[in-house]
C-alpha cells in the first residue's frame, strides 16, 4: 500500500523508524494540492508534532554562484562522517511561466545524495515569497521525527526577499564571496540584519587575501548594524568548499550559536515565535487561496480587476467590495 493511503498512525510509526522511501513518499503527500491529501498530512504533522524540535535548524542562502550547494554537500558529508544523520531541504526555483522547476540539487550535491545517513529533497518554490517552499515547515518536522538531528534549508537566493528562511531556522547563514566591493555595496541590509553568520566562500589560491579583506569588510558592516540577538553577536568566517577546508571551523560557530541562544533562552523564544508566524502565514494562505477558489469572488475578482484598470474604481472600494464577499 502506498505510504499516502496509510492512516497517520502508522505513517508515524513508518517514519519514525527511519524508511527513506517512506519519508519521501510522505513529503509528496504533504506538498500534494490535493483536499484529502491536506487533511492527511494536516493530522501526520500533528501526530509528529512531540517528536521533533531536537534538531540543529541551519538556513543557507547566497547568491548564485556562491557555491551554496558545494557547501552543503561538503559540511552534510562531514556531519555524517561525525555520526549526524543530515536532511537537505533544497528549493529550486520555479519557472513563473510554466510553474515548473530544474530541480537539479542532487546532482549538484552527489556525495550527499547517495550518503545513507543523509537526505536530499529537493522542491519547488513554486513562487513562494522568500525563496522557500510552500510545505517547508512541515517538510522539516517530518525529517525530524524521522531522526535527521541536522536540517538545512538551501534558499533559491535569486534577489527575493530571503527572510523566510530566518522565520523557520535556528541559525541564518548568509555565504558571500571574495569580492566584496561591489556586492557589499548591494547587499540587502534586512538580510545582513538577520544574519547568524557570515561565511565568505572559495578562501583557496589566490583568493586567500582577498577572502580576507572581504571578511574584515563585513565584519565593519555589521558593526555599524543593531544586533537582533542581545547575546550573540554574527561572526564572519572564511572558508573554501572546493578545497574543503575552514568547514570544522564553520560547524563549530554553529555549534557555538545554539549553545549561546539556548543558554539565554532565546532559542526558545525564537522558535515560540517561529510557531506563530507559521500559523499566520498559513491563514493567509487559505485565505488566499478561498479568493482563488470560491466562483463568485473570482468572478467579482475579474469585475473589479477590469473597472479598476479602466479608472472607474478606486482600488481601496474594490478590496472593501472583495472583503464583503469573504466575510472580512
Amino acid at each position: 500500500m502506498a505510504s499516502r493511503n496509510l492512516p497517520p498512525s502508522d505513517l508515524v510509526r513508518v517514519i519514525r523508524a527511519g524508511e527513506r522511501a517512506t519519508l519521501a513518499r510522505a513529503i509528496t503527500l504533504i506538498e500534494s494540492k490535493r483536499a484529502d491529501h491536506h487533511r492527511t498530512a494536516h493530522h501526520l504533522v500533528q501526530e509528529l508534532l512531540p517528536r521533533t524540535g531536537k534538531a540543529v535548524r541551519l538556513g543557507i542562502t547566497g547568491a548564485p554562484g556562491v557555491g551554496k550547494s558545494t557547501t552543503i554537500d561538503v559540511l552534510g558529508t562531514y556531519l555524517t562522517g561525525k555520526g549526524h544523520k543530515v536532511a537537505v531541504l533544497a528549493v529550486d526555483p520555479s519557472s513563473t511561466r510554466t510553474g515548473g522547476s530544474i530541480l537539479g540539487d542532487k546532482t549538484r550535491m552527489a556525495r550527499l545524495s547517495s550518503d545513507p545517513n543523509a537526505f536530499v529533497r529537493p522542491s519547488p518554490s513554486s513562487g513562494t515569497l522568500g525563496g522557500v517552499a510552500a510545505k517547508t515547515r512541515e517538510t522539516m518536522l517530518v525529517c525530524e521525527a524521522a531522526g535527521y538531528d541536522v536540517v538545512m534549508v538551501e534558499t533559491v537566493g535569486i534577489g527575493q526577499s530571503e527572510t523566510a528562511v530566518a522565520d523557520m531556522t535556528d541559525c541564518f547563514l548568509v555565504l558571500m564571496l571574495p569580492d566584496a566591493g561591489d556586492e557589499l555595496q548591494g547587499l540587502k541590509k534586512g538580510i545582513v540584519e538577520l544574519a547568524d553568520m557570515i561565511a565568505v566562500n572559495k578562501a583557496d589560491g589566490d583568493n586567500v587575501e582577498r577572502a580576507r579583506l572581504a571578511a574584515a569588510e563585513y565584519r565593519a558592516a555589521l558593526n555599524i548594524l543593531t544586533p537582533h540577538s542581545a547575546t550573540w553577536s554574527p561572526p564572519v568566517v572564511t572558508y573554501s568548499a572546493l578545497a574543503e577546508r575552514g568547514i570544522a571551523e564553520l560547524w563549530a560557530q554553529v555549534l557555538s550559536h545554539k549553545a549561546k541562544m539556548t543558554e539565554s533562552g532565546e532559542l526558545t523564544t525564537r522558535r515560540r515565535d517561529q510557531q506563530v508566524k507559521w500559523m499566520w502565514t498559513m491563514l493567509e494562505e487559505r485565505l488566499t487561496a478561498r479568493l482563488r477558489s470560491d466562483a463568485a469572488v473570482r468572478a467579482k475578482l475579474r469585475q473589479a480587476e477590469a473597472q479598476v484598470a479602466a479608472g472607474k474604481l478606486a482600488p481601496m472600494l474594490a478590496v472593501e467590495e472583495i472583503a464583503q464577499l469573504l466575510g472580512v
